[in-house]
């Protein structure tokens, strides 16, 4: 028996998508435009059950964040300095033992490690970077530096992207974040990051990386100044690649914050907005496995309600995330595994701690 839609165009939707048939740009574009929020939810949550029935993911993961220098300045960022500006850092590989000995004793067993676009650190000091966080934490997976962090550690090193690739790959790199693409859109581009590489060397830098073994997350930055048919089409380009590659390991829509950005007047994203961006991605995504709801962009509670609009994973504990709380997250820095966990309980889902790659993880 069929579910009955508010708006009967979800009803050739729901069809499609029960027949496992692509669905196209302007089905997309529905998605967003409907008032039926409850029927987008059901068909994302359709997919999301038969892919993962009532298990949801976390994983117990650190950030490090090496350096809020960077010379981009991107309009959407509040966490870039100067590096002559008050609150400007740069960890040495004393500070990154210091951040990682901290939490020793804690379960960790993955790395998120991103950063600023520093002129005064050379490749060694990324090298370095790796070979001392896979020293203190050799069972964990490192996630680190994002495409544009890849293509600018090619500019310094004299290394092609494929050189510079191995070279990190062979010192502890495991996987890469799926950020730096923001919105893959020449327009956004040239009015947000115009310092920053563009959509089309974003593509080909993520697509040179999967090529060597390396997966990857995927991300979009929304609700700044971008379309809903832009929001698409960025999600379509990811799909293309994901035929060709199966790099991607999880999709994961980023809520802008505009507090302490060049963009302070424009609002924050609205629940409904976030929960069809959640839905729009599980039903775009067909080949992608998960889909994040990243709780310190959206709330934890919004985060719950996501589980059910398609989203299988919570991302993790973080214990400090401090570039979307420069601007203006009210979420928490970190849970504990145990704060995970119950949030997973009681939106009504089975909570599975994993590693980076999804393979499970039992505790006692």
């Amino acid at each position: 028996m069929n579910p009955t839609f508010l708006d009967h165009r979800l009803e050739d939707i729901y069809l499609r998508v029960k027949n496992n048939s692509r669905l196209s740009k302007e089905d997309g574009i529905l998605l967003y435009d409907t008032h039926d929020l409850i029927g987008v939810g059901y068909i994302a949550d359709h997919v999301r059950q038969k892919r993962h029935g009532k298990q949801a993911y976390y994983v117990y993961n650190q950030h490090l964040n090496y350096t809020n220098v960077c010379k981009n300045r991107c309009a959407f960022c509040a966490y870039a300095k100067d590096r002559d500006e008050n609150g400007a850092y740069t960890w040495d590989m004393t500070e990154i033992e210091n951040q990682l000995l901290s939490r020793i004793d804690e379960p960790v067993n993955e790395l998120h490690i991103v950063g600023g676009l520093n002129p005064d650190l050379d490749f060694d000091y990324f090298i370095a970077l790796l070979k001392t966080v896979k020293r203190i934490r050799p069972r964990a997976a490192v996630k680190a530096f994002t495409c544009v962090e890849i293509d600018y550690l090619s500019q310094i090193s004299g290394r092609s992207i494929e050189q510079t690739i191995s070279a990190l790959k062979e010192a502890g790199l495991d996987m890469m974040p799926g950020g730096g693409a923001e919105v893959l859109s020449k327009r956004i581009h040239d009015r947000l990051f115009p310092k920053k590489i563009g959509h089309e060397r974003w593509l080909e830098i993520v697509e040179a990386v999967h090529n060597q073994g390396i997966p990857t997350n995927a991300t979009m930055l929304y609700g700044h100044v971008e379309t809903v048919q832009e929001r698409i089409d960025h999600l379509i380009q990811l799909r293309e690649i994901q035929d060709r590659t199966g790099g991607f390991s999880a999709f994961i829509p980023l809520a802008f914050h505009s507090q302490n950005t060049q963009l302070p007047d424009l609002p924050p994203t609205t629940a409904v907005e976030d929960l069809k961006t959640i839905a729009a991605a599980r039903l775009m995504l067909d080949n992608f496995d998960h889909i994040k709801a990243y709780w310190v962009m959206i709330g934890e509670k919004l985060a719950q309600a996501a589980l059910a609009f398609g989203a299988d994973d919570l991302d993790g504990t973080i214990i400090e995330e401090r570039i979307t709380h420069t601007a203006g997250a009210r979420s928490a820095k970190g849970l504990t595994r145990e704060q995970m966990e119950d949030m997973i309980i009681m939106a009504g889902f089975e909570p599975v701690q994993r590693d980076s790659f999804y393979n499970r993880i039992d505790h006692e």
